[in-house]
């Protein structure tokens, strides 16, 4: 009977013939940080209610933003201008663009009035999502403000 492969374990019942198990204990440990890997992490039946443990940071940025909004949802009600907010990756700059890149921007001369929030620039700067979270409330609460001609301080729930 030759050796089993390595890394994994080899038990011995009284009476029984040697078994040969899976891999040692603490092989799906999070190694380098990185979160958990194999199934566990994956959405399927072995998955807790079938949810994936990584968001990308769109996903984490989006639902920053859906979070805000609903926070901000009773001025939404109030206001009568209404206001399209869009998320964009990274806003489109011709080649001899020398300004700093905006993180939003407020397109008043579309109906509805649009806000585009740009993630990249929005989040180039941040090193937490508390901090993200922050540049997030200020590029909304500016953008609204400038639509709805209010100072931002009169929009904040915080």
């Amino acid at each position: 009977m030759g050796h089993p492969p390595r890394g994994t374990r080899r038990f011995v019942g009284p009476g029984l013939d040697p078994i040969v198990l899976g891999p040692r204990p603490g092989r799906l440990r999070d190694r380098r940080g990185r979160g958990a890997r194999g199934p566990l992490a994956l959405p399927g039946p072995l998955s807790p209610a079938s949810v994936p443990l990584h968001r990308s940071p769109r996903d984490a940025f989006d639902r920053i933003v859906s979070e805000i909004l609903a926070a901000l949802e009773p001025h939404f009600v109030r206001e009568t201008d209404d206001v399209d907010i869009v998320v964009e990756e990274a806003p489109l700059l011709p080649p001899e663009w020398d300004d700093p890149v905006p993180s939003s921007v407020v397109a008043q001369h579309l109906t509805p009035a649009r806000l585009i929030l740009y993630r990249l620039p929005l989040s180039r700067g941040c090193t937490s999502r508390a901090d993200l979270e922050d540049a997030v409330w200020d590029a909304v609460l500016d953008g609204l403000a400038e639509v709805w001609h209010v100072p931002p301080d009169s929009l904040d729930p915080r």
